[in-house]
């Protein structure tokens, strides 16, 4: 958890890099959401995207939760097609810079958000992660968690945090 006066970047202390010193942070992972908090940090991977020479992966995590004890299934906070709807809406805007990306929808527990975020980057070999953060009181933190300090415990990549206006 970030303090007053940290600064947003978390990163781990790497061994031994790999490839042997060729170029880094060429693969860019960005999670999106549906509420548009993301579109800063995504603008802001693209340009690094376009600086370094990089390629963007966004991932999109449907949420689900489950249905009322004795019931079964799944309940959605959004459809399929929404959550393509979404993702694509993200890759145009990227194209349009001119920044290659590919994307991916994710189903997954609501709680399990950070992990499968984490997943997702560990599987596509992602070399930094591009976050945002919303502001919340200290409260807010404590008591309902933070999504970006849940994925840095759990990714190995460096995650570059980007506070909301």
């Amino acid at each position: 958890m970030f303090r007053h006066g940290e600064p947003d970047l978390y990163l781990p202390v790497p061994d031994v890099w790999r490839g042997g010193g060729g170029k880094r942070l060429q693969r860019i992972l960005v999670p999106v959401d549906p509420f548009g908090r993301a579109d800063h940090a995504l603008a802001l991977a693209a340009w690094f995207s376009a600086a370094v020479g990089g390629q963007l992966r966004l991932v999109h995590v449907r949420m689900w939760d489950p249905a009322a004890k004795g019931g079964g299934g799944r309940f959605y906070t959004q459809t399929s097609e929404q959550a393509t709807a979404l993702l694509e809406k993200a890759l145009t805007g990227v194209w349009s810079t001119g920044v290659p990306a590919s994307g991916v929808v994710v189903d997954a527990r609501r709680a399990q958000v950070a992990s499968v975020i984490a997943a997702e980057a560990q599987s596509w070999g992602a070399e930094v992660m591009v976050m945002a953060r919303r502001r919340r009181t200290a409260i807010g933190v404590l008591l309902l968690g933070s999504l970006p300090d849940d994925v840095m415990r759990q990714v190995s990549c460096p995650v570059l945090v980007v506070r909301q206006g």
